[in-house]
């Protein structure tokens, strides 16, 4: 089955593993520092791996039990045998993927910080090579796990029929990723509660109360503030992107196996199509990497250029190949199929674009909320929220937009042809994910140059070298929001593919229940490898009239906010905790803010880590219960339902949430460049407030959404052969 091209996607994956070693050595080789920086920074290690290892005890457990739940659904026959360990192996490689970029940013702060010394440009430099290792990372495990899942299933499963042979394999291979969904979603919950409760804990009682600066030594809490950042920001966002980026190309690959079933080899090629397109990409992304310098003295939009230029060659050059991929495939209707690829990078940049202008302090919203700090906390609060609802606007008519052109191209414009058009979704979200290795980067970054500047501060570098880290880390949070914006719609797209490949997994779970399917093929009229989307959407009863999909939209809308509530309510527990032990260590230990005591720094990094390890349990758990739940009672109907309605509201409540987030927080920012009065003013007081409020809308409950989102739609496909044997209605 497998042809020449089909080695590019294990090549792909090693040569991004093998940059990556590369960059991470190349960074081990610069400086860290003075003895101070080095002291901080092994802190700061210390604390993230500790609370890494901890984390990864708690979701072994989980990973334990879910792995026994489906060992017995594949003995009884409801799926097949590979599913128990394909999850598994995607949930180790996402917590690898996170855990070999946490290390490598827990490493490059203070050489970040030692390098903004010598200049902005070696800063920048050394600060967006760490991020890359997150970046490359990702995409070269997820591509070896892909090619080695797909060459290990094409040797097991029988060629009894080529044909459904590679729908069996597609749809088995989308099982491992509820494996990374499962490890991500507890790595983003955990770590966003774990960053924030210590990030409010640092700013309402050092920054407000006591006057002193967020990253001052003299602050119990800026180790644990600096130890969220690599664990919520970077081993979060990794596993996060891992798991979009592998169910991007899984999700298209079965899609292409189901809509070209009948069509021999090009069936194939169809299949191979998206893990080739992720491949090229990621070499392009290394390429991209290499792009990214600046001059010394560079603005906000000079350093944010800088960046832009690595992603814009990487973009313009997969725009150029994915046409040669889909030409030398021989896949009919390459310019149909090219054309959702571009619109795929043109939705992405755009959405990019879009949070961009609604959170950088370079433009007209940030300003204004700036500006309304001027008159309180209240009207910075207002204008945040009414800045975040504004902005969900334009990102979603983005995805509208860009959906419907890529169904339309793929399918020839014949709305009708369902097979064909949400091919054209699924390739459109390999498209935006396409260039994930430096994309990543630019958002791994952003952690990096946080540590670097908090190094710094607390290291009592000179005031050129803070200047610089302090640019370096505007831009940070940029790109951070910015990639959180991204992240959001690579979500919307990959779940919208999800959604469709949940259909192909109920064929299969008809063809293992032979009464079911019989009854299945004399009410359509057709057997079961012949039934299209339309012909399930019928049997089924999905339609908006059918009471079970109204009540799966409301349950799937109501987890959205439900799970917001959750994670918000955690950070705050946690943090309430945070803010009465900095209080108590300032009280008590009196030499703390004449600098003759050292903080205990240790104390406000275990409540961070006993306040996450608790709080994420409910929310995570929510999010694998409620689809098996509602497939049990409701039926397929209403896990359609359950998907759609989880799907609209969360993706438009993560961009309000990360948006508003990322505003105040940029605003904030501003005012301490010198803005409004600066650092230490009323205003500055009150743009402290909004930032702190907007600290678990970005990085806690927005975030996290996109996941929600992926995994509800991962285990309702996990569960199709349950769902179909046991609904009740």
């Amino acid at each position: 089955m497998l042809n020449d091209l089909f080695w590019i996607v294990p090549i792909a994956s090693i040569l991004a593993l093998v940059f990556a070693y590369g960059f991470f050595k190349s960074l081990m080789k610069e400086s860290e520092g003075t003895e101070t920086m080095i002291k901080i920074a092994k802190h700061v290690r210390e604390g993230a791996m500790a609370y890494l290892k901890q984390q990864y005890k708690v979701v072994a457990i989980v990973f334990a039990v879910l792995t026994a739940l489906f060992a017995l659904m594949a003995f009884t026959g409801f799926q097949n045998g590979f599913v128990w360990f394909a999850f598994l192996t995607g949930g180790f490689f996402s917590g690898l993927a996170g855990f070999f970029g946490m290390k490598t940013a827990t490493y490059a702060s203070a050489r970040a910080a030692h390098a903004a010394s010598k200049s902005l440009n070696k800063g920048l430099q050394v600060a967006f090579r760490s991020g890359a290792v997150m970046g490359l990372v990702v995409v070269g495990l997820a591509l070896l796990d892909i090619a080695l899942w797909f060459l290990v299933l094409d040797i097991m499963i029988p060629e009894s029929d080529p044909g459904h042979k590679l729908v069996v394999i597609t749809t088995t291979m989308l099982t491992f990723g509820m494996g990374a969904s499962t490890q991500a979603l507890f790595a983003r919950v955990g770590g966003g509660i774990y960053t924030k409760a210590a990030d409010v804990g640092a700013d309402l009682v050092g920054k407000v109360e006591a006057g002193i600066p967020e990253d001052d030594p003299r602050n119990p809490a800026t180790i644990a503030d600096n130890v969220g950042d690599n664990v919520g920001d970077v081993a979060g966002m990794g596993a996060d992107l891992y798991e979009s980026y592998a169910g991007s190309i899984l999700a298209t690959a079965a899609l292409g196996a189901a809509a070209f079933m009948h069509e021999g080899a090009l069936q194939f090629k169809a299949v191979l199509a998206p893990m080739l397109i992720g491949a090229v990409g990621t070499i392009l992304s290394i390429i991209g990497i290499y792009a990214v310098r600046t001059k010394e003295g560079a603005s906000q939009k000079e350093l944010l250029g800088a960046l832009g230029k690595g992603v814009d060659l990487s973009s313009i050059l997969i725009i150029i190949l994915s046409w040669v991929i889909l030409n030398a495939l021989g896949i009919p209707n390459v310019w149909g199929l090219w054309g959702s690829i571009v619109i795929g990078l043109l939705t992405g940049w755009l959405i990019g674009k879009e949070t961009e202008y609604f959170t950088s302090e370079a433009y007209k919203p940030t300003k204004g909320i700036a500006e309304s700090a001027e008159t309180g906390p209240a009207t910075v609060i207002i204008s945040g929220i009414g800045t975040g609802m504004l902005s969900t606007a334009f990102p979603v008519l983005t995805i509208v937009i860009g959906t419907i052109l890529a169904y339309l191209t793929a399918s020839g414009f014949v709305m009708v042809n369902y097979a064909e058009g949400l091919y054209g979704i699924g390739i459109a979200a390999v498209g935006m994910l396409s260039t994930l290795g430096i994309t990543l980067a630019t958002d791994a970054y952003g952690p990096i140059a946080d540590n670097a500047g908090g190094n710094a501060e607390m290291s009592g570098l000179g005031e050129e070298v803070r200047k610089r880290t302090d640019a370096l880390d505007s831009l940070g949070n940029t790109t951070a929001a910015t990639g959180k914006g991204f992240a959001i719609g690579s979500a919307a797209l990959t779940a919208l593919a999800l959604l469709a490949s949940y259909i192909e997994e109920l064929k299969i779970g008809l063809h293992r229940l032979p009464e079911k399917a019989a009854a299945f093929e004399q009410a359509i009229g057709k057997t079961l490898d012949h039934a299209n989307l339309a012909d399930f959407m019928d049997y089924y009863n999905v339609t908006l009239m059918n009471p079970k999909v109204l009540m799966g939209m409301f349950i799937g809308s109501m987890m959205a906010f439900m799970f917001c509530g959750l994670t918000m309510q955690a950070v705050g527990r946690a943090a309430q905790a945070m803010v009465e032990e900095v209080r108590r260590q300032f009280r008590e230990m009196k030499g703390i803010m004449t600098g003759e005591t050292e903080p205990d720094y240790a104390s406000c990094v275990a409540i961070s880590t006993k306040g996450a390890q608790k709080e994420m349990m409910i929310p995570s758990l929510l999010a694998i219960a409620a689809p098996i739940a509602v497939g049990l009672i409701f039926g397929v109907a209403g896990v359609m339902g359950l998907l759609t309605g989880g799907l609209a509201a969360g993706f438009v409540l993560a961009v309000f949430m990360a948006n508003s987030g990322g505003a105040w927080d940029n605003a904030k920012k501003y005012i301490e460049a010198g803005a409004h009065g600066g650092k230490g003013s009323d205003a500055h007081k009150a743009a402290v407030t909004g930032d702190t409020v907007g600290d678990p809308f970005k990085d806690t409950s927005g975030p996290s959404l996109n996941i929600l989102i992926k995994l509800m739609s991962m285990v309702a496909i996990v569960m199709a052969g349950a769902t179909v044997a046991f609904s009740l209605l």
